[in-house]
């Protein structure tokens, strides 16, 4: 197959660049607070849903349990992060957020606000919902292409 140049951006390529430009941005934000970008995430999983455990928390964040294991154990030592017992499961620890982490949070809530501004700076009310249409659509085309297809009817 043979990849034609054109002076048309490329979709994919300006999705991945802007996903990584607002990485690089969300982490200079954590970094302003301590933290890292993937600890951002974490909190504002935590906040979102009490209570996860460390195996839920690694699939949110598409990363192995050992990485949420570091990740939690610096934030507990700074009293963001508390483990409790599972009630039914010795084995699991359920997590909740600290009071440290809810200060935090609420300056990362106003740095977030702030990203959400200038990315969508300039961009008319109208076309910001087709974009999120679009891209939510885009995504369920992602997620839908990576499941297993099922065997056609009648096929041996």
């Amino acid at each position: 197959m043979i990849c034609h140049v054109t002076d048309e951006p490329d979709l994919l390529f300006v999705l991945h660049d802007l996903a990584r430009q607002l990485r690089v941005d969300a982490n200079r934000r954590a970094s302003a607070y301590g933290m890292t970008r993937t600890q951002w995430v974490l909190l504002y999983w935590l906040e979102r849903q009490p209570g996860l455990s460390q195996k839920e928390l690694a699939e949110l964040l598409e990363v192995e349990p050992i990485t949420v294991a570091r990740l939690i154990d610096r934030l507990e030592e700074r009293g963001m992060v508390q483990r409790r017992d599972d009630p039914a499961d010795r084995r699991i620890w359920r997590l909740y957020l600290g009071k440290p982490a809810l200060a935090v949070l609420e300056k990362l809530h106003a740095e977030r606000a702030d990203m959400l501004r200038m990315v969508t700076a300039e961009i008319d009310p109208a076309m910001l919902k087709t974009l999120q249409e679009g891209l939510s659509r885009m995504k369920s085309n992602v997620v839908a292409g990576q499941r297993p297809k099922a065997p056609e009817r009648g096929v041996a």
